[in-house]
C-alpha cells in the first residue's frame, strides 16, 4: 500500500455535485464528463460518480484542513449537513464529518503533526 490516492462520492445529480464541491473545495474539477467528475485536491483525487442508489455510511476519508471551525461552518454553509461535529481525539488533532448534500459523509481532519513523506 502506498497511501489515499482517490476518494469517490456517488452523486445523484453530477451537475449540482460539481458545483457544490467546486465551491466547497474552492477548485474546478480538471475532469469533466457525463461518467465521472475529477478535482485535484492537494495531489489527491476527490472523483464524483452519477449513482442514483442509497448510500451507506461505510466509506471515511479526511481531507486536511488548517483550521477545522472555519472548514466545518464553510461545509455547512454551503448545504452539508452535521454528522459529527469538530473534537479533539488528543495531541492536538481534530476531526469532524457533515454529509453532502448527497448523504456522502465528508471527513476534515487538523493534524498538527501530518507531514507528507
Amino acid at each position: 500500500m502506498k497511501g489515499l490516492r482517490t476518494t469517490i462520492y456517488k452523486v445523484a445529480s453530477l451537475k449540482d455535485a460539481k458545483e457544490w464541491y467546486s465551491k466547497a473545495f474552492k477548485t474546478k474539477p480538471y475532469f469533466d464528463e457525463p461518467f465521472y467528475v475529477g478535482f485535484n485536491i492537494g495531489g489527491y483525487e476527490l472523483g464524483l460518480l452519477p449513482d442514483e442508489s442509497q448510500k451507506g455510511d461505510n466509506v471515511l476519508s479526511y481531507w486536511g484542513v488548517e483550521n477545522i471551525q472555519e472548514a466545518y461552518q464553510e461545509l455547512i454553509s454551503l448545504g452539508a449537513t452535521e454528522h459529527e461535529s469538530p473534537n479533539n481525539v488528543g495531541e492536538d488533532i481534530m476531526v469532524a464529518t457533515v454529509r453532502d448534500p448527497w448523504e456522502n459523509i465528508i471527513g476534515i481532519i487538523y493534524n498538527p503533526h501530518f507531514k507528507l513523506p
